[in-house]
């Protein structure tokens, strides 16, 4: 199998799947025990915060372990409007965003919140000045994607942050870093965003991990209240027994990945470079759609239907995918709000790569498309 989907999930690197299994079977206690299988259970708890902490660039205080980016995009969304409603209802967003982003403000405008959703300019990106246009007074929450999960377009949180500081807004700001975390270079303490959303599975950890950045000092941190209720876990902001096989493993593969950022960065930039100068060369009509972050290559062969390429790819053991693996059916709400046609939109394909993704890997996919080219068929229309 030629795996080219690493957008939407990723190979658990051996280190990290050896390690769950460990703990599965060997350091089973629970965190919250008193007793000596318990106190081991913390030891470990804690190590794979200070790993995953060091590698977000915060400290390990600031950092609350969930069950996936859903989760803390959801969390710090509906808590953190909640814990500023007293100075407004006014959020600010994009049309862009993951659906934990949208389906959240979704449940906010139900609430009476109003959201004032930016479109993103000809990159897929959010311009911060169009952040700075629409901030009012009342504004209480801006969520900002960092990396796009479909274009692979970088929004400069830095830039917003600085000018929401500029223009005195007690808002907080959060992002969904779940596309960015380890595939660009930001710290969490430097990025200028109250709180960050990562996720386990697109770092070489298994699923079901998560974790959310709340910046300390965050003004309304003592108000932001828990998103699941019951015990004290999480320093009392997130009820439940720790999955602790998966956050060992999120601490070792967040620790090695950081270790290896610069050469992996490097080798997917590469790995991107020659599949899209490949293609543009082979594959006569294909488009470039986005390829800002080094780890997201997304085209077009407009005329043919990415379901279509995506078979054919398949039927060759090459796994790719037409837009966010959590979407399904209908066109892309992503590329429509770019502005792109109908046509490009359904020609679309998002190739994905990892730091363990090859130059082979990358060679089979032109050739596939090259040949899917050749002898499909255009859609008629």
């Amino acid at each position: 199998m030629i795996y080219l989907d690493n957008a939407a999930t990723t190979m658990v690197c051996r280190e990290a799947a050896d390690l769950a299994y460990q703990v599965m079977t060997e350091q089973y206690g629970n965190p919250s025990s008193t007793h000596a299988a318990g106190r081991e259970a913390r030891q470990i708890l804690d190590t794979a915060r200070k790993q995953v902490a060091a590698a977000l660039g915060c400290d390990a205080g600031e950092l609350y372990f969930t069950s996936c980016g859903s989760e803390s995009d959801n969390w710090a969304i509906l808590r953190g409007a909640e814990s500023m409603s007293r100075k407004g209802r006014h959020v600010i967003s994009s049309t862009v965003e993951h659906d934990a982003v949208r389906k959240s403000l979704d449940e906010l405008e139900r609430r009476g919140y109003e959201v004032t959703r930016l479109s993103p300019n000809k990159s897929g990106a959010i311009d911060p000045d169009a952040v700075r246009h629409v901030l009012r007074p009342d504004t209480v929450l801006v969520s900002l994607m960092l990396v796009n999960n479909e274009t692979g377009a970088i929004t400069d949180i830095s830039a917003v942050s600085k000018l929401m500081k500029a223009a005195g807004s007690a808002a907080i700001l959060h992002t969904d870093a779940v596309q960015g975390f380890l595939k660009i270079p930001f710290q969490a303490k430097t990025l200028g965003a109250d709180m960050v959303s990562i996720s386990g599975h697109k770092i070489h950890a298994p699923k079901g991990v998560g974790a959310l950045y709340i910046r300390k000092g965050l003004k309304p941190a003592s108000k932001l209240l828990p998103y699941l209720l019951g015990g004290g876990q999480e320093n009392g902001l997130r009820a439940g027994t720790e999955a602790l096989p998966q956050i060992a493993a999120f601490g070792v593969a967040a620790e090695q990945g950081k270790a290896a950022q610069a050469l992996s960065m490097a080798h997917m930039r590469g790995l991107q470079e020659l599949a899209a100068g490949r293609l543009q060369e082979e594959v006569p009509g294909i488009q470039i759609i986005g390829a800002q972050a080094p780890h997201i290559l997304s085209v077009s062969l407009p005329g043919y239907g990415s379901e279509v390429l995506m078979n054919f790819l398949d039927r060759r053991g090459i796994c790719a995918a037409r837009s966010s693996a959590c979407k399904k059916g209908g066109r892309s709400h992503v590329l429509e709000a770019m502005g792109l046609s109908p046509k490009v939109i359904d020609g679309a394909l998002r190739i994905s790569f990892s730091r363990f993704t090859t130059e082979s890997d990358v060679n089979a996919l032109c050739d596939g498309l090259r040949d899917a080219k050749a002898s499909l068929f255009p859609v008629l229309g």
